[in-house]
């Protein structure tokens, strides 16, 4: 038999009633003004959606901007090249993002008419399309009574029930969505949703909630218990991991040599300067020659270090060294890369680089004024 079981609301109906009132309340007083506040077209809500996924709302406000402009309409991102996709969204970062919104846009192009069905089934079938951002399009472009649970509303519904489990098990997050949706007013979707949204981002923040400021405190469980910062649970986590990361600049003349990512890498489609992570206990410069040769079959001499740059990504960290190479024998192959090209600085520019490539390049074209 199977152990599944639906999820259930964590407050009772009256209270989430009254919770809901509130958040209309608070919200009629005046949202913070954003570019896609009050949005109603599915494509504009979407792509919203999607660049707000793990990203602060005031750094989503000019990527937002630049990408309608270039791509107004569905139709118009289908048409549109995955590089070009990927240099409007460069240091937007979690590119998967990026060329799951291109994928997206030519599925619905050629299955759906060039419109985004209003349906929950069919748009999670969509690449990068998961429950949250199909209930943010459903409530807020097609109007319909359909729930999102993100970081931030997962932490307001936390406190509100007082949540003192993990709420990313499971059976907790059953019970998250289950309230989210008891939440819902018929015919309000959109508004409450936009409220919980907001709610989080500006009062109900991880660290120093401003309860006196919420419209939700005197309902609040965790705050009347006090223990407003202790929930929700956070997850433990170790030290991240720290790699050491080696790239080669290898000058053809005025032009230097890139390679293109996987589309499956991370950063995928991405153009870096070749290289890759240290094994165990291995020198920078023989790591560099080993990458050199699995990735583009060329034998090299490292020579200069052009400077060592700290990234940080979601999950772990690294440094990255980039060398002066010099290729002494072999021509390019794409043995484990998707492409390569000599470039010159300028060409490489146009390209969609990485944070901590981009910053290489920089440094080579200040270098060379």
């Amino acid at each position: 038999m199977s152990s599944f079981r639906p999820g259930r609301p964590l407050l009772d109906e009256s209270l989430l009633r009254e919770a809901a009132r509130r958040l209309l309340s608070w919200a009629r007083e005046g949202l913070t003004p954003l570019p896609w506040r009050g949005e109603r077209d599915p494509y504009r809500v979407w792509v919203s959606e999607v660049m707000l996924q793990q990203t602060r709302r005031e750094t989503v406000v000019p990527y937002y901007q630049r990408f309608l402009e270039r791509f107004p309409s569905i139709e118009s991102l289908a048409a549109a090249d995955q590089q070009e996709v990927l240099k409007l969204w460069e240091g937007l970062g979690y590119y998967a993002r990026a060329r799951n919104l291109h994928a997206a846009a030519r599925r619905v192009v050629e299955d759906c008419g060039g419109e985004l069905p209003a349906n929950r089934r069919r748009l999670t079938a969509l690449p990068g399309i998961g429950p949250y951002t199909a209930g943010a399009i459903l409530s807020l472009a097609f109007g319909q009574d359909e729930a999102v649970v993100d970081g931030n509303v997962r932490r307001v519904l936390c406190r509100l029930a007082l949540v003192q489990e993990d709420p990313r098990r499971p059976t907790v997050e059953r019970d998250l969505w289950a309230t989210a949706r008891a939440l819902i007013l018929p015919g309000q979707a959109g508004r409450v949703n936009e409220a919980l949204m907001e709610l989080g981002a500006l009062i109900c923040l991880p660290r120093r909630p401003r309860c006196p400021d919420c419209p939700l405190a005197s309902l609040c469980r965790a705050h009347q218990a006090g223990r407003e910062e202790a929930v929700p649970l956070a997850a433990r986590r170790g030290p991240l991991p720290h790699h050491q990361v080696c790239a080669a600049v290898i000058r053809q003349g005025r032009r230097v040599l890139l390679a293109q990512r996987h589309q499956d890498d991370l950063l995928g489609g991405m153009w870096e300067f070749p290289g890759g992570t240290c094994l165990q206990g291995e020198a920078l410069p023989d790591c560099l020659r080993r990458e050199i040769a699995e990735e583009l079959g060329l034998e090299i001499e490292v020579g200069d270090l052009l400077d060592s740059l700290p990234h940080a990504y979601t999950h772990f960290r690294i440094t990255l060294h980039a060398f002066f190479c010099r290729r002494l024998a072999g021509e390019p192959r794409a043995l484990d890369c998707a492409d390569w090209r000599w470039l010159t600085l300028e060409q490489a520019a146009e390209l969609p680089l990485s944070v901590v490539d981009r910053r290489i390049l920089e440094i080579l074209r200040k270098q060379a004024r």
